[in-house]
């Protein structure tokens, strides 16, 4: 017996809210055409919800959808701005306000909050178009659409007018106070950051996060690890991103002592079975000289990902361990993992230490003609470092001649310093002139040349080199030896 319209269109709406497939979506849609209910705003709106924000859904199936209806009102063309805005397309949000503005369909303070957050995602700068909508209808006392301007001038390091949107929001909670730390985090200004945290009534994990994570990344680790241990203190327990920058701080201080306490706390708090914390343990090791335990992490890891593999490959090369490295190539492409570029200049890493010339010539071009993977500025250093080790000078300097991307002082050093050990003067020269075009005014290239004139016995040269770098008021970077920057150390 056939339910009456209304008691049909409850049950259709229960059924599209409880939905958790596509293919049962298209069936409760089939349905409701059949029935005649297709403008049943009530359904539609369980419909949409579900095909616009589930991760199950689909974008394009919500937007025919939206395209369908008579005349869409402010929740439908929320739902899809807002399914946009997480999208790889968050442009999309914008094109559908511009014509929900054609249409006369009025904003509210969630059409901004997620119109804001589509913004923050891409990659241009900018936003003051929206912020000025948002002045211009009036929802700027709106807590949520505050925080959400806040976070969008924060994903563009515009620290100055996250700070005015948080001075102009009334009642700011620990996510305003948080979006404003994070916006000093990333326009680098870390005293800044700091000086905010600490005036925080209330710091929540995200707060302290960023804080742990922007002295990390600032290669300040003891104030990172300080700051974690203060964290724990306050009774909060860290989350998987947390101990991720914990982690990252230990690696920079490479001190094991400190590496182990902080495992012992993984271990002891359970995060242990998290791959991105045994992938960042794995590293932590093998930069604090202990490739074995990094091994016996990988080895004891149930899931692996191809950042487990590079990172265990990295260990390997790094210390020298090329047999190992190479096996592990081999166990990882057998597992179904395609390697990338961190794969292959791991390898071509360990074979510079090792001065596999011709493995690694051969690797470069199993990496660019098999694969298809493009060298990066990194690969043409390690090759050029390669060869430059081997005295295959000529290659080198053709290889370089021939990149396809721009050449960086650091992979034309790594050549000079080459030509240096091989006391290969006119080659020398060629490249100072490179690279004097890059950096004028670094003095170390003029004293380098200099000296290998004066090693040549060309001391009329040397001395007019040197008359050069004081009418060009060149200075060597002080506290920095650039020629040792040739070294695969120095580009990887």
């Amino acid at each position: 017996m056939e339910l009456p319209g209304s008691r049909l269109a409850s049950t259709m709406a229960l059924m599209a809210e409880k939905c958790t497939t596509m293919k049962d979506l298209k069936k409760i849609h089939g349905h409701i055409i059949t029935t005649g209910l297709h403008f049943n705003t009530f359904i539609l709106a369980k419909m949409m919800r579900f095909v616009a924000v589930s991760p199950n859904g689909n974008l394009q199936y919500a937007h025919k959808l939206f395209t369908q209806m008579q005349q869409p009102n402010t929740f439908f063309y929320n739902t899809l701005i807002r399914g946009y805005s997480k999208s790889q397309y968050p442009v999309e949000s914008l094109h559908l306000f511009n014509i929900m503005r054609r249409n006369s369909v009025d904003p509210d303070e969630f059409t901004f909050t997620f119109l804001l957050k589509a913004r923050s995602r891409m990659t241009s700068l900018g936003g003051n178009e929206i912020h000025g909508e948002v002045l211009k209808r009036g929802f700027c006392s709106h807590l949520f659409v505050q925080n959400a301007l806040i976070h969008l001038y924060a994903s563009k390091a515009i620290s100055v007018e996250a700070f005015k949107v948080f001075q102009e929001t009334v009642k700011p909670d620990v996510v305003s106070w948080s979006g404003l730390v994070v916006a000093y985090l990333k326009a680098g200004e870390l005293d800044n950051a700091r000086f905010m945290f600490n005036k925080m009534p209330v710091k929540d994990v995200v707060s302290w996060t960023a804080m742990i994570s922007g002295y990390s990344q600032a290669k300040r680790p003891e104030e990172a690890l300080e700051l974690f241990e203060q964290m724990r203190q306050s009774g909060l327990r860290p989350d998987e991103v947390t101990m991720v920058s914990v982690i990252s701080a230990c690696t920079n201080l490479g001190d094991l002592g400190v590496g182990l306490s902080v495992h012992c706390y993984i271990d002891e708090n359970e995060f242990g079975w998290m791959v991105s914390l045994c992938n960042a343990l794995i590293d932590m090791y093998a930069k604090c000289g202990c490739v074995e335990r990094s091994r016996q992490i990988f080895d004891k890891m149930e899931r692996k990902t191809l950042i487990t593999w590079n990172s265990m490959v990295s260990a390997c090369a790094n210390h020298g361990n090329v047999e190992e490295a190479i096996d592990l190539f081999h166990e990882m492409t057998n597992y179904g993992f395609v390697p990338d570029g961190v794969t292959f200049l791991a390898l071509l890493t360990a074979f510079t230490h090792k001065g596999m010339v011709e493995e690694g010539v051969r690797l470069f071009e199993c990496m660019r003609i098999e694969y298809g993977i493009p060298a990066e500025i990194e690969h043409y250093g390690c090759m050029v470092d390669m060869l430059g080790r081997a005295g295959r000078l000529k290659e080198a300097y053709e290889l370089i001649s021939n990149m396809p991307i721009p050449c960086n002082d650091v992979v034309w050093g790594a050549l000079l310093g080459a030509c240096r050990i091989y006391g290969d003067v006119d080659m020398a020269e060629q490249i100072v002139k490179r690279l004097l075009e890059l950096k004028p005014n670094e003095g170390g290239y003029y004293i380098l040349l200099s000296d290998m004139y004066m090693a040549a016995g060309r001391r009329t040269e040397a001395m007019a080199v040197r008359k050069t770098m004081e009418s060009m008021k060149a200075q060597k970077t002080p506290g920095c030896s650039w020629v040792e920057s040739y070294s695969s150390d120095a580009i990887v």
